[in-house]
């Protein structure tokens, strides 16, 4: 029951928004839509929840460093951001702006009309998968050319740290990763789609920049360092928020893209991947408390090389259509993997301690 708590209100408010999915069902198609609309959400919801459990993990190490007003800050303000920014507005906005319509327009669109708001928000699927890809790829490449005490696959992250010692190396990788990307892209779409990728890849330096300059004073030659860039990013604060944030909408990218896979109702798609999110925030905050990462040493790495999988399922879906369940099973391969290396590393040093590892 103690665990259950922690629960508590993601249950209370999945029961409100069955209750409204149903509603909205029962009114557009009587019991049979109000049955489907049920079945659909929680298709939905446990789909986010199974894409985002790597997310849950890599905030936890991020989090478990921070106050308990950053901590206030990141359940409210950032639960809002997450559920309605980018589950419901940023997807209008993306099709007010890329089709030259006004907002009321595109909300009376994915309304009234779905199949084409639908139709509209895919056709700039490259763009989207580019600009998350990008992102998502460094937060994985950042992990692995660290200089980690603890390694997974040690003959592996040996060798990559010898990498992050070469400045800018991240970024060096995500470029020519880019590069390679668009020729799977058509020609017409190669320009705003290198857009995208390259608007990843300085959202991501910028927030780097940013904690840098609040919280760090970097290098004696004022460049940001990245050691500094993760101690100050771990400490919280506004870069900090903005960091994990932006990580979220990376990973909302996929769900929302897949979700009109399963339906193109947006109402219910909003209602279930909100369901989602609210048990993503929960177990990131349950993950903290529980020091359930210091106990499992390798579930942080399981969850970045879950990202790093992800980041490049991304990239390759802008040509190929990759099944959600292959992404999501991924995810979930390697947090598994990484959870039984992990007992299997404690059974085999039981007499380590956390300071010690």
């Amino acid at each position: 029951m103690k665990t259950l708590r922690h629960f508590y209100f993601d249950i209370f408010f999945s029961i409100v928004c069955l209750i409204g999915a149903a509603y909205w069902g029962f009114t557009h198609g009587g019991t049979t839509a109000m049955l489907s609309a049920l079945f659909i959400t929680m298709v939905l919801a446990l789909m986010e929840i199974s894409l985002s459990f790597d997310n849950a993990v890599v905030n936890a190490s991020v989090l478990k460093h921070w106050d308990k007003f950053w901590k206030t800050i990141f359940l409210t303000v950032g639960m809002l951001i997450a559920v309605f920014g980018m589950r419901l507005v940023f997807p209008i906005v993306i099709v007010a702006v890329t089709a030259d319509m006004g907002m009321k327009e595109v909300v009376d669109l994915a309304l009234n009309n779905p199949k084409e708001y639908s139709a509209k928000l895919m056709a700039h699927h490259a763009e989207i998968a580019a600009f998350g890809g990008m992102f998502l790829l460094l937060v994985f490449l950042n992990f692995v050319f660290d200089d980690k005490d603890i390694h997974w696959f040690g003959w592996l992250e040996k060798r990559l740290a010898k990498f992050g010692k070469v400045d800018a190396m991240s970024v060096f990788v995500a470029i020519v990763t880019l590069m390679i990307s668009l020729t799977w892209v058509d020609e017409a779409h190669k320009s705003v789609v290198l857009m995208a990728g390259v608007w990843g890849i300085l959202i991501y330096m910028g927030v780097n920049v940013l904690s840098t300059l609040l919280e760090g004073d970097g290098d004696d030659d004022g460049t940001p360092d990245g050691h500094e860039v993760a101690g100050a990013i771990a400490k919280g604060g506004i870069a900090g928020f903005l960091y994990l944030e932006v990580l979220d909408a990376s990973f909302s990218f996929d769900g929302v893209i897949g979700a009109f896979a399963i339906t193109n109702d947006v109402v219910i798609i909003m209602i279930g991947l909100a369901i989602g999110a609210m048990f993503v925030r929960s177990m990131t905050i349950f993950l903290v408390e529980k020091g359930t990462l210091d106990e499992f040493v390798y579930l942080e790495h399981g969850a970045h090389y879950a990202i790093g999988a992800l980041a490049i399922i991304m990239l390759i879906s802008m040509k190929f259509h990759v099944p959600e369940i292959i992404t999501g099973l991924i995810g979930v391969a390697f947090i598994v993997a990484s959870v039984i290396a992990s007992i299997r590393y404690r059974r085999n040093n039981p007499h380590k301690s956390i300071s010690q590892q």
